[in-house]
Order: structure tokens, then C-alpha cells, then sequence
């Protein structure tokens, strides 16, 4: 029994191993020809590494596209896509889970249906919309736009979690003369911190990252958001490779800080699920 245990130790951390080099390969190479000269870029065999590292370009990264302003403009819409997404999360998932009332699996039917749709085939309703309304190349109208379609996903989770949530800390609540909304938000949203954690994250880093909408809703070059302005890194007579994993690199690092940032709440989340009595 030992011998073949040890087997299935060896073959379990071979598996994981193996699973981590591919997920952090592509990443590490991204890296890795960020900081090559550009006479390393297509030596053959590739190197898998550098004794003659080079910033110049990352410093070509800032100066070809306007590249500070693009961090601006998508922490802008990510910050009003996930104030929207929350609040409105929060008040649709909250009478899901707890309350009683006519509709309520038309509501939740419809949540449901607005993640049905593929984005490119909202692309020209959504378009006209903002259009007509006067929203088109403005932050808000981008930020709704991402909060629309990371709205079921946010619904979904909080609900779930409400649902978990005794309905005794509530009734003590009320019980103690706090109203239905005080109920919510002092009790309710303090408990669901860890899952709005995770919701959060889920819906900066799909808005930091959404190409389709930010390129077709923005087509103004000074409010673009950081996919596009990568995009427009391509010069006329070459492919600047280097200079455009640079970029990528870069861009990067904010989720990685939002990541990092709500760690502990997402930990606390997983671990959460005990009620003692």
C-alpha cells in the first residue's frame, strides 16, 4: 500500500507541475520577450532567457501610444462598471434570495436570458442606444455596457450566498427594531463581503480586459481603454513584438494588485461556511 501511495504522490505532483508550466508558460515567455533585445526576438533555438535584459522597451511602450492615458481611461470605466455592478447586484440577488413575491422566477428567468446572448450580436442595439441617449465614447455609457453583461454573473453569486445566511440574523434584527433596508445593510452586506470580494475581482478584471465594446463604443483616440490602445501598437512597416509584450506586461499588473488586494476577503470567502449553533 505505501509503495503504490508513494506512486500516486509522484504521479499527483507530476500532474500539477506539469499543469502549472503550461498555465504560467505563455506568461513567462510574454515576460521574457519583453526584456530581449530585438536581435534575441526570433534567434533560433529560442532562448528561454536573457543575460543582456533591456527596458528600452517598455520605454518605447509609454512613448509610441499614449499608454498612461489608457491605464486612465480603463480604471475609469472598470471603477464605474463595478460601483454599477455591485449596487445593482445587490439589490436584485438580496429580494431574490429572501423574499417572496409575484415574478420572482420571471426575474430570475431574465437574468438568466441576458447572459444568453453572444456580444457581438448586441454590438448594434447597444450602439444605437448609446447613440440616441448621447452616451456613445463617454465612460459611463462604456461602464454600463460592461456592467450589463457582468450583472447575471454578480446576481447569481450573491444570491447564492444570501440564501446561506440564516434567516435567524435577520429576524433577531428586526426583532431589535431595524427595518427591512437597515437589516440589509448591516448585517446582510457585512456577511457577504467575502463574496462581493470575489464578485469584484470577476468584474474589474472582465471589464479591464473587454476588447469588443471598448473598441466599438469608443471611437474617440483619447478615450481609449488599454486593449485598443495595444491594438494600435502595429506600426506600418513592421510588428513591433517586443515593444507590444511590453505593453501587455504592463497591463497586467493592475489585476494583479486587485488580485492580491482582496486575497484575504476571497480566503475568507472559501472558508466561511459554518454556522455554529
Amino acid at each position: 500500500m505505501t509503495r503504490y501511495s508513494n506512486i500516486n504522490k509522484i504521479i499527483f505532483f507530476m500532474t500539477i507541475t506539469a499543469l502549472i508550466i503550461l498555465s504560467f508558460f505563455p506568461l513567462y515567455w510574454l515576460f521574457i520577450s519583453s526584456l530581449k533585445p530585438s536581435d534575441q526576438l526570433f534567434s533560433m533555438p529560442p532562448k528561454l532567457f536573457t543575460l543582456t535584459p533591456t527596458l528600452k522597451h517598455y520605454a518605447a511602450a509609454f512613448h509610441t501610444q499614449p499608454l498612461a492615458l489608457y491605464y486612465w481611461n480603463s480604471t475609469v470605466v472598470a471603477c464605474i462598471t463595478l460601483v454599477i455592478t455591485l449596487i445593482l447586484g445587490c439589490m436584485i440577488a438580496y429580494p431574490v434570495a429572501r423574499l417572496t413575491f409575484r415574478g420572482k422566477s420571471a426575474v430570475l428567468m431574465l437574468v438568466v436570458a441576458t447572459s444568453m446572448f453572444p456580444a457581438m450580436t448586441m454590438v448594434l442595439p447597444i450602439f444605437s442606444a448609446l447613440r440616441d441617449i448621447g452616451l456613445l465614447n463617454s465612460f459611463i455609457g462604456l461602464g454600463v455596457t460592461h456592467a450589463a453583461f457582468s450583472l447575471p454573473m454578480v446576481v447569481w453569486l450573491l444570491s447564492a450566498l444570501f440564501k446561506e445566511v440564516p434567516m435567524e440574523l435577520e429576524d433577531a434584527a428586526l426583532i431589535d427594531g431595524y427595518n427591512r433596508l437597515q437589516a440589509f445593510l448591516k448585517i446582510m452586506l457585512p456577511l457577504a463581503a467575502p463574496a462581493m470580494a470575489t464578485a469584484s475581482i470577476l468584474v474589474f478584471v472582465n471589464s479591464w480586459n473587454e476588447f469588443l465594446f471598448s473598441f466599438t463604443l469608443m471611437s474617440e483616440a483619447g478615450k481609449r481603454t488599454l486593449p485598443v490602445g495595444i491594438m494600435m501598437f502595429p506600426g506600418e512597416f513592421e510588428f513591433p513584438w517586443a515593444t507590444i509584450s511590453a505593453a501587455i506586461v504592463v497591463s497586467v499588473v493592475p489585476l494583479v494588485l486587485v488580485i492580491l488586494l482582496f486575497q484575504k476577503q476571497v480566503v475568507q470567502g472559501l472558508t466561511n461556511g459554518a454556522v455554529k449553533g
